[in-house]
């Protein structure tokens, strides 16, 4: 395809459904400006160096509400009449749609009821309780909320606010690729993730009118494959828990499917390990707080080194909401994936002094005891005999290794934690 004729199809958009254009995209920007932050854009050595690639990152974690939905539903709620404005807005969301439609009705005196799945993030049911929302947990899955989202409005008179199948929402998020694309005219490959396809396809719509050779690549995780199952015309099943609770969407919009397939270059799947990855990093080496939904995009970077290599790559992190104790569980689980936190079970005399030996033997090897615990209830051992697992802390595998092996030198029998379980229950 020519550049002119990828121009103007940039500029529809798609044939079929609602046309937008970088129009709305830019009338978009005039509506949110001075009120939503313009997000910066910096360039990561650290990760440019990892990956192989000019890695430009577009921190929309740095949202009030600590993610992009802000743009879209600031832009949806301001096209609301007088009346519809007083009856209110009913929204259903997994958390980060809520809270941007929940702070900005609040600001604008608009009444906000917000359904929410079950097993949404403590952190985002609170946060959009505190905007003023009334907040109605119910349904098991996005599409479950969505019905009773759809009933309340029906019943109550009020305006549904999608949270990416609206041409108002999707122009409101576009104006993350305007910003970046301003601030990083050289940028030549855009990395985002896709839940519903809201963010996606605006930032297509705007940046492939602003430079049409741009490619655009799309991330889903690989449980919830909804919109791959479009583009790819496959049948992946979409189900499971996820730490990107953010794009877990199993049905993709209809207006956003046909922008995706029109304008994206292609859709990457990551896995639950490589999302985890990616949000350590992130936190390790940017010292930046990313939700998984966030972190998808440079999973699929990380995942994918010969696509993105020696290109310029924007990245958008798109939202910080991360439970606190999900962060925490994500950082151990890096840690020991890195040999960093090892688990060892250490066959013991069951006598006085023998704790302290090991911990002699370990603190001269330079490690840290983080946890300990006896198990004197192994059945294929000594009735004077137990069993002490051990949390060590190394500054990274090859010390870990060196523990490891120190301890057998110094005559210890070490067990696997899997040997241990099985002798316990035999």
């Amino acid at each position: 395809m020519g550049t002119a004729a990828l121009a103007h199809q940039a500029t529809t958009a798609s044939s079929a459904g609602p046309t937008i254009t970088i129009d709305d995209v830019r009338a978009a920007a005039k509506v949110i400006a001075g009120i939503i932050e313009r997000t910066p854009t910096h360039y990561s050595r650290t990760l440019s160096n990892i990956t192989g690639c000019e890695i430009w990152l577009k921190f929309e974690n740095l949202q009030f509400t600590s993610s992009f939905k802000e743009r879209g539903a600031l832009n949806k709620l301001t096209s609301l009449t007088p009346e519809q404005r007083t009856r209110g807005v009913v929204a259903m969301s997994a958390g980060n749609h809520a809270q941007g439609v929940a702070y900005h009705a609040g600001r604008l005196g608009i009444p906000a009821t917000i359904v929410m799945p079950e097993g949404t993030p403590f952190n985002k049911v609170k946060h959009t309780k505190n905007f003023g929302a009334r907040v109605v947990i119910e349904g098991k899955t996005l599409a479950e909320s969505n019905a009773r989202a759809r009933e309340i409005e029906k019943a109550e008179g009020l305006t549904f606010v999608h949270p990416y199948d609206d041409p108002l929402i999707i122009a409101g998020q576009g104006t993350v690729a305007i910003e970046l694309l301003e601030d990083m005219p050289d940028v030549d490959t855009l990395v985002v993730p896709i839940g519903g396809g809201g963010l996606i396809s605006g930032m297509a719509i705007a940046a492939r009118a602003m430079n049409p050779d741009i490619a655009v690549y799309g991330v889903e995780t690989a449980l919830y494959p909804s919109m791959y199952d479009v583009v790819k015309q496959a049948s992946l099943p979409c189900s499971g828990q996820t730490i990107a609770e953010g794009i877990a969407v199993k049905e993709p919009g209809q207006i956003t499917r046909r922008i995706v397939s029109d304008l994206v270059t292609d859709v990457f799947l990551v896995r639950e390990d490589e999302i985890e990855k990616a949000v350590a990093m992130l936190l390790e080496i940017e010292k930046t707080v990313v939700e998984g939904a966030g972190a998808a995009s440079l999973a699929a970077i990380i995942a994918n080194p010969d696509v993105f290599r020696g290109k310029k790559v924007g990245v958008v992190l798109s939202g910080g909401n991360i439970d606190m104790r999900v962060l925490s569980n994500i950082i151990l689980r890096e840690m020991m994936r890195e040999g960093r936190i090892l688990q060892l079970v250490v066959e013991i005399e069951d006598q006085p002094g023998w704790l302290a030996k090991i911990a002699t033997v370990v603190g001269e090897a330079g490690g840290n005891i983080l946890d300990v615990a006896h198990n004197r209830m192994m059945t294929d051992m000594s009735v004077k005999s137990a069993d002490l697992s051990l949390t060590i802390e190394a500054r990274d595998a090859a010390h870990g290794k060196e523990i490891h092996d120190t301890l057998q030198q110094a005559g210890f029998v070490i067990r696997s934690h899997a040997q241990s379980v099985r002798a316990m229950h035999s």
